[in-house]
């Protein structure tokens, strides 16, 4: 649950806070859990519900996190490849998800992170498989875009 929720949101406080608001929700609704063999569909249905809300609020708060890109060359000189290139380029990639709304985080974490199907992902939302495969498609679409905004 918590590297969903973190590659969802991407703070490591929110994430934890979004775990933890859904586990008491798991708790308190545990009872009414009429199919026990859908467990694992509803609770991280149950997750992904307390990870747009913390998104949500945390745009309402107008909370923003300010990167400082460290990794400028001198105008003028050319750029060799060193060891820190595979870190630059997962930096960009880490923005451009953050770039992403939550809802397109969400079904790319479920998909990539934790290896659920299309129907798995249509399940746990609770969306036909046809509508699943469209987000997908265009949060990979989104996510494509973002990182070539990253790179330009």
């Amino acid at each position: 649950m918590s590297r969903t929720a973190m590659a969802i949101l991407g703070h490591e406080a929110d994430a934890r806070d979004a775990v933890q608001a859904a586990l008491a929700a798991i708790w308190r609704g545990l009872p009414s859990l009429r199919e026990p063999d859908r467990f694992e569909a509803w609770s991280t249905r149950i997750l992904v519900h307390a990870c747009r809300r913390i998104a949500r609020d945390r745009r309402r708060a107008g909370l923003r996190e300010v990167t400082i890109d460290t990794d400028v060359a001198p105008a003028g000189l050319p750029h060799i490849e060193g060891p820190g290139d595979a870190t630059v380029r997962r930096l960009a990639l880490e923005r451009a998800f953050d770039r992403l709304d939550v809802d397109e985080r969400s079904i790319l974490a479920l998909h990539h992170l934790d290896g659920r199907s299309v129907a798995e992902i249509a399940a746990v939302l609770g969306i036909p498989v046809g509508t699943a495969k469209s987000r997908l498609h265009t949060a990979r679409r989104n996510l494509e875009r973002a990182i070539e905004r990253e790179d330009a």
